[in-house]
């Protein structure tokens, strides 16, 4: 039963989780070497320029799904730049 209740008593501090996924995927380095501006780079993975700070200034951290993104990010933006202008394209594409 004490499984339960975890979660709550982890968020009001009372008990430490049984694990805890951290990356440090370096947010500030990866938008750099893209060679873009904060507002560009949030726009093209969908958040707000005030989480960007927050990650690159170590405020907050990625959630699972964003570290994954930021992962393909550093390893190969091109695939997610033509990802986001395909999807982008086709959003465009459906309204006229």
């Amino acid at each position: 039963m004490r499984n339960i209740f975890a979660p709550h008593a982890i968020r009001k501090g009372k008990m430490k989780p049984a694990r805890v996924w951290r990356w440090d995927l370096g947010v500030k380095e990866i938008r750099d070497k893209m060679g873009v501006s904060q507002s560009r780079f949030a726009a093209l993975i969908g958040v707000s320029v005030d989480t960007i700070q927050n990650w690159e200034q170590g405020r907050s951290v990625p959630r699972k799904a964003a570290c994954a993104l930021l992962m393909v990010l550093k390893h190969n933006p091109d695939a997610v730049i033509k990802a986001v202008e395909a999807e982008r394209e086709l959003v465009m594409g459906s309204k006229n």
